[in-house]
């Protein structure tokens, strides 16, 4: 029952927060894709914070090729999902799956599976500065 009630709490809160960074950053415009954004706090670090955020992908959708201006850590909950980072090869990450991509480095990523794909992406990030950056 505590858990529930922890569950149902976190659920409010994640309905009535605002959208991180959207107003103000190239994010919402990265493809035909939804985000769920699901927190949004300081680091012990000065001027770091972490954003942690929900992305579904349908199949065969590209996300424009992007950066963050800081790390982001992926894990791919369902489906397959194609990274093309800079100066890498590209590498298809399926659910289970974890990927790191260094700070600043633009990326693309495209759903290869037939299905729906979702990925769990938690951002280090500057504090302040918008959470994804359009690539050139």
């Amino acid at each position: 029952m505590k858990a529930t009630r922890i569950i149902a709490l976190a659920a409010l809160i994640a309905a009535t927060s605002p959208p991180l960074h959207a107003a103000e950053s190239d994010e919402a415009r990265l493809g035909d894709i939804q985000r769920t954004h699901l927190m949004k706090e300081d680091l012990s670090v000065p001027g770091r914070e972490v954003v942690q955020v929900r992305v579904d992908i349908p199949a065969g959708v590209t996300a424009a090729r992007h950066n963050h201006p800081g790390e982001e850590l992926v894990y791919v909950l369902e489906g397959a999902l194609e990274y093309r980072l800079d100066g890498r090869p590209p590498v298809i990450v399926a659910a289970g799956e974890v990927l790191f991509i260094p700070n600043g480095t633009y990326h693309e990523v495209k759903n290869v599976g037939s299905g729906n794909a979702t990925e769990l992406a938690t951002y280090i990030v500057e504090k302040g500065k918008p959470l994804a950056v359009l690539g050139k």
